[in-house]
């Protein structure tokens, strides 16, 4: 049996979109989503970023990726870091979150509604 390049150059691209987002899960979703559950200013917050990001990726005409949310991330946190940001290296004030750490919860909250997720 083959499989053709093209699937297994998906897959592959699919596994690291994935990996990717789990990362970022880690390092600052699964804590800026436990705070927003706990903060009704907070949570409108990320769901205001993550309307924001749904609209930049057109998400309400197409389904959303990983790929797509994957790439939007390395994105967002590659031009913070342009402009000086650096990502946390300890616990966040979730009372005033960054900007780019506001923006990347969202992303991560929007990576907990795709499908197998």
């Amino acid at each position: 049996m083959r499989v053709t390049f093209n699937r297994v150059a998906s897959r592959t691209a699919v596994d690291s979109a994935r990996s990717s987002l789990a990362a970022l899960t880690v390092s600052v979703g699964t804590a800026g989503l436990a705070a927003a559950a706990a903060r009704p200013g907070l949570l409108a917050l990320v769901d205001q970023h993550a309307a924001a990001v749904r609209d930049s990726l057109d998400g309400d005409r197409r389904p959303l990726t990983a790929a797509a949310l994957a790439g939007y991330a390395e994105g967002v946190r590659a031009a913070a870091v342009e402009h000086g940001w650096e990502p946390p290296s300890g616990p966040v004030d979730w009372s005033e979150p960054e900007w780019a750490v506001a923006r990347l919860v969202a992303v991560c909250a929007l990576a907990r509604s795709l499908p197998g997720a």
